[in-house]
């Protein structure tokens, strides 16, 4: 089984900075794709930023240009730098793992970004 922990949210300004870290650990060559997800109050949650299994980033509509996903020690951890944050940014962001035996998901960490 594949775990990820998150760290990094907190409370920050808008037009402030935070940087999300994600750490697998596990069976970690059984992960295919990692990435972001968020989730605000009272709403879905919402893909932001993703490695897919080629190799590839994705990102949201509401996030480029302003996100950036990136890794370190090949699949054992994934960052997210969040700049130009807005309030509309404030949720729980989750890590997200698409492994051979499914999706498994860290335990979430918030970030709220006040006007």
């Amino acid at each position: 089984q594949v775990q990820l922990v998150e760290s990094g949210g907190g409370l920050v300004q808008a037009g402030g900075s935070l940087r999300l870290s994600c750490a697998a650990s596990g069976t970690i060559f059984s992960i295919n794709a990692m990435g972001w997800y968020r989730q605000a109050p009272e709403k879905q949650r919402e893909l932001v930023a993703v490695f897919t299994s080629g190799g590839s980033t994705n990102y949201a509509d509401a996030v480029k240009h302003r996100f950036t996903i990136y890794r370190a020690n090949a699949k054992n951890t994934v960052y997210l730098e969040m700049n130009s944050l807005k309030p509309e940014d404030t949720a729980v962001y989750y890590c997200n793992a698409a492994t051979l035996r499914g999706t498994r998901w860290g335990q979430g960490t918030r970030v709220t970004v006040s006007s």
